[in-house]
């Protein structure tokens, strides 16, 4: 006989819901925060004692509750923050649900206390409690959660220890004052406090408060981002690939200021950086989106971290266009020197030919653009540039001395060092330059712009690949015939579970074909569209600019090694190779003056 349907108590209701939202002591301190930003708190403080399983509260000075309220807001699915469907489709809160309150409540002894600011004086419910009794509270709001999972041994067994949850903690308050610099936060463990975050008032304080929470590195090495277009609004600051860190630990990303973890985000910030980055090495940000809320859900997961954007290829353009452009527009720029006045640093004439040398700089620049060109015949291998390059230049006539206020950026060469360095001398002191590393990218960056500006040649198959596939994979390959054809990918259909590949870009003709077409299908499963290709060929063309850059201990001529300044300084992302190592660095005259005691 099967089993009668039956309603569920509400406490097992409340628990099965628990399951969902509070995961661990961090989860609980997550809820209650938010639920203190919503009230426009400005000043919320944090006590947690033994990694807050003992004890959590959260004390805010926002707008408070009715006394009406209070037995309300532990009741599951009671709300003042969404009241129709045409609220839940534009949510501007945090919260939204109604279920963080009981939840907590379940499986904890829960304390709320709350003053409204036309109250006399405040009110307190407890989770075991029907009504609330009269309490001494100035206006705002405080929750005490103490001995979570009390009621649930198993779910208690499955906590970490009191060191590692304590770390969850903190983690989750500093996301927190990352996002909300208009907001004080305070922290205190066992008694001692841990964290204190005052609220900042201007760019200045706030820059301040961000270089107090994520390092002084990292405000001086990011760039700060303002973009808006087509509704949606992108800023804050984005670390300088230089800056990679060898863990995923300095990544905030924010939607109308929620925390969030997305697909799509992470893709467009991945692909923005594909080229810059050292492998295994993870970019650092601090980014806000802005959009209307009614383009985005957020009613997705109970935690509220995950979120369905509505345009979400709009979405993905619109990041990675915005942070490609950032890092492509990163270049060395001139500033007034800091410290000596111009007329005390010493000047340098250019030597001939040094910073107004035409394009194409080198015999091998050129090499590769022409082996970039489309072939006159499909099955006819393209030849490879010659190597080592030269670097020969073209001659112009000597300028007069440059003073700081017009040398470029780079200043101009003074020596090479061991084969490798290039010294060079600028306005603010000396400038040292692998001249490997900043010749491989400005080779790549035109090699990349010679296969955007022409036909990508095909490289047809002495034996077509036949490939398997499903019905779907089938009807996709069909849809993208046109777009694989422009990068040099000819697929056809030759059966309902058929494709056949006919022809690869000439650039990936030792490439398993069928492995590419599998995978080029997944994106377009997975993601909608893909860059496979793309990626796939500028991964030749980074190891083609690789191996055609000038080598170490090849002795550089003046000319040369200012020509390569000036290169650098016109060369999109010169501030890193291919592979994410930094090309060139700046020493400046205090650090030198520092250095030798001058001055003391």
């Amino acid at each position: 006989m099967p089993n009668r349907i039956h309603t569920l108590p509400s406490l097992l209701i409340n628990q099965i819901a628990a399951g969902e939202v509070v995961e661990r002591p961090a989860a609980v301190i997550k809820e209650l925060i938010e639920n203190s930003l919503d009230a426009g708190a400005d000043q919320i403080d944090v006590t947690v004692q033994q990694g807050g399983i003992r004890l959590m509260r959260v004390r805010d000075n926002g707008h408070g509750l009715y006394q009406d309220d209070l037995a309300l807001a532990l009741a599951r699915h009671a709300t003042s923050k969404v009241a129709s469907l045409d609220d839940l489709e534009r949510i501007n809160s945090m919260g939204f649900r109604g279920e963080a309150l009981p939840s907590i409540a379940s499986v904890s002894h829960l304390t709320l206390t709350s003053r409204e600011q036309t109250a006399a004086h405040a009110w307190q419910i407890t989770s075991d409690a029907t009504e609330p009794k009269p309490a001494a509270h100035p206006v705002g709001t405080t929750i005490e959660a103490r001995d979570l999972f009390y009621n649930i041994p198993a779910r208690r067994r499955f906590l970490k220890t009191e060191r590692t949850e304590f770390g969850h903690i903190e983690q989750m308050l500093r996301r927190f004052a990352v996002a909300r610099p208009e907001v004080s936060f305070m922290l205190q463990h066992n008694g001692r406090t841990v964290f204190s975050a005052e609220a900042a008032t201007n760019d200045a304080t706030c820059n301040q408060r961000l270089t107090a929470l994520l390092g002084e590195q990292f405000v001086t090495q990011s760039l700060p981002l303002d973009q808006t277009a087509a509704g949606l609004c992108l800023h804050g600051r984005l670390a300088r690939a230089t800056f990679s860190r060898s863990q995923a630990d300095m990544q905030y990303f924010f939607v109308n200021q929620r925390l969030v973890r997305d697909k799509v985000v992470n893709h467009a910030i991945r692909q923005a950086f594909q080229d810059v980055l050292y492998q295994g090495r993870h970019p650092a940000y601090v980014l806000f989106l802005t959009l209307d809320p009614a383009w985005v859900d957020v009613n997705v997961h109970p935690t509220k971290q995950e979120v369905r954007f509505r345009e979400g290829r709009l979405v993905h353009d619109f990041i990675f266009r915005t942070l490609h452009q950032a890092l492509a527009d990163e270049r060395p720029q001139p500033e007034t020197p800091a410290g000596p006045t111009a007329t005390e640093i010493p000047t340098v004439a250019p030597p001939p030919a040094a910073w107004q040398v035409n394009e194409p700089r080198t015999a091998a620049y050129q090499a590769t653009l022409d082996w970039q060109q489309p072939s006159t015949s499909a099955t006819t291998a393209p030849s490879r540039p010659p190597e080592p390059p030269s670097l020969g230049v073209n001659r112009a006539d000597p300028e007069p001395a440059a003073t700081p206020a017009t040398m470029p950026p780079l200043g101009f060469a003074l020596a090479q060092l061991h084969g490798i360095y290039i010294l060079a001398q600028n306005a603010q002191g000396l400038i040292l330059v692998d001249m490997h590393a900043a010749h491989e990218r400005i080779t790549y960056e035109r090699l990349k712009q010679a296969r955007a500006t022409a036909d990508i040649p095909s490289q047809s198959l002495l034996v077509p690949v036949t490939v398997a596939v499903s019905a779907r994979e089938a009807d996709l390959a069909g849809q993208h015939q046109t777009t694989f054809g422009t990068l040099g990918l000819v697929v056809d259909q030759i059966s309902q579970h058929s494709l056949v590949v006919r022809a690869l870009p000439a650039i990936l003709r030792d490439a398993d074909a069928e492995k590419l077409l599998r995978d080029l299908l997944a994106d377009l499963i997975v993601q909608g569209h893909t860059d496979r290709l793309q990626t796939d060929m500028n991964q030749v063309l980074s190891t083609l600019a690789c191996h055609s850059s000038v080598r170490a201990n090849r002795q550089l001529t003046v000319a040369e090694m200012n020509a390569l300044l000036r290169d650098i300084e016109t060369t999109e992302r010169a501030g890193q190779c291919n592979h994410g190592r930094p090309t060139w660095t700046q020493v400046s005259m205090q650090a030198l003056d520092k250095l030798f005691l001058r001055g003391r």
